[in-house]
């Protein structure tokens, strides 16, 4: 269970900030039920409500910084998604962001930036599909990673970018 005040990643909504726990006052709905309300940490305008019991939504906790010094030094070792296939591409960016793993953004990320490359060499852009699952993975992993290390989105991009061009990637 998470405590007050924790940063977790809640489903599709990325990071939020757990802000109570406890019964809803809502008409209809069981107080008895222990519900956590949070707060997109990226999106002010809303309020979650969930049960503490959810079991449909992926509900973890952000990374340690540790975890995220450690992730940025395995970027190099992080595998690509191997599928040439448009239709089997998507299903496979798809797959990947359901588990809401920081190693899964990196491989959309790591694939998107070499297919990049590749069709930039051959005067071409990233598809609609690919810009598209390459920006949720990027906001997915700078989001979690801004929490965890302590710093604001645009100088994780940065590092990230940089930890990319060590490797060639960019």
């Amino acid at each position: 269970m998470f405590e007050i005040g924790d940063y977790i990643i809640y489903g599709n909504h990325g990071v939020c900030r757990v802000e109570d726990i406890g019964g809803l006052n809502i008409p209809g709905v069981d107080q008895s039920k222990k519900c956590y309300t949070l707060q997109p940490v990226f999106s002010k305008s809303s309020t979650l409500y969930t049960p503490v019991d959810n079991d449909k939504v992926v509900m973890r906790r952000v990374i340690s910084n540790e975890e995220a010094l450690e992730l940025i030094e395995q970027i190099p070792d992080i595998s690509l998604i191997g599928v040439e296939n448009d239709k089997q591409r998507e299903e496979a960016y798809k797959e990947a962001l359901r588990h809401h793993d920081c190693k899964d953004w990196i491989k959309i990320i790591k694939t998107l930036y070499v297919r990049k490359q590749e069709r930039l060499s051959q005067g071409k852009k990233l598809t609609f599909t690919d810009e598209k699952y390459l920006n949720i993975a990027k906001d997915c992993l700078f989001g979690e990673l801004s929490i965890a290390m302590d710093m604001n989105r645009e100088e994780v991009e940065d590092l990230i970018s940089e930890r990319l061009e060590e490797v060639n990637l960019v």
